[in-house]
């Protein structure tokens, strides 16, 4: 890949901060992103916009409305369309010569040392099931790539409470206690990078004054979400990536 792309200087503001050896070390690494959420779209974008030059996007499922208030991907002209090719599509908007694979599948024992093969400088984990959070945590482990990884962000409503930390220092999130407790089963007690938040959950709001309006005929899945704070999340599990690919 050339710094200098067809289209002007992309990467000057960049290089001004990192230098151009920090943004030929972006360029020259392989960042793989499993889970293109809330969370996971948002660390993409910065991935992208950094300059890290090859991806490996991960995501089984399509954009569909409920994706809408949160998600980057989402948008009315992208609904149905499955998140890998509309990450794809998004990425080589703003960077024509990044280099990108693309995984349409859920992530599990069968096929995550497949989706892990090759050179990774590094493994960024925005899934929100915990057997596949586990399963991809000790399968990078186990191929020494290094991890960072997103914790709960539903039923949040304040940026302001992510942390990063070791799992094993981490307090209050109900995700990141179950994940701890599964990789303590197998032997994974720290090493791993984690993106949490101190707020404790709020519970939903559906069928309290303000909630879901009566008689409506759209049924809520999940948990609950707003657009801002997923997307902290992602930000901040791009930068955490970002300046340990530089320090590397």
């Amino acid at each position: 890949m050339t710094l200098n792309q067809t289209f002007g200087y992309q990467w000057e503001r960049t290089e001004q901060l990192i230098g151009r050896t920090g943004l030929e070390k972006l360029h020259r690494s392989r960042v793989a992103v499993v889970g293109l959420g809330g969370v996971g779209s948002f660390a993409l974008e910065s991935l992208v916009r950094a300059g890290v030059g090859s991806l490996v996007l991960v995501d089984y499922d399509r954009l569909e409305p409920s994706n809408l208030n949160r998600q980057l991907l989402a948008l009315n002209s992208t609904l149905g369309q499955l998140k890998v090719e509309a990450a794809r599509e998004r990425a080589r908007d703003i960077n024509p010569a990044v280099d990108l694979t693309t995984w349409p599948v859920f992530c599990n024992a069968e096929n995550c040392f497949e989706i892990l093969y090759g050179k990774l400088d590094y493994v960024i984990d925005a899934i929100d099931v915990v057997s596949s959070k586990v399963t991809l945590i000790r399968a990078a482990r186990e191929l020494g790539i290094p991890v960072a990884s997103a914790m709960g962000a539903g039923n949040k409503l304040d940026p302001t409470a992510f942390r990063i930390a070791d799992l094993k220092a981490t307090t209050v999130c109900p995700l990141a206690r179950a994940v701890r407790r599964e990789l303590r089963r197998i032997g994974i007690e720290d090493g791993i990078k984690t993106v949490y938040s101190v707020e404790p959950p709020h519970r939903s709001s559906i069928g309290k004054s303000g909630g879901k309006s009566a008689g409506s005929p759209v049924k809520p899945t999940g948990v609950g979400s707003i657009s801002f704070v997923p997307a902290v999340a992602g930000l901040l599990l791009a930068g955490l990536v970002i300046q340990d690919l530089l320090e590397a």
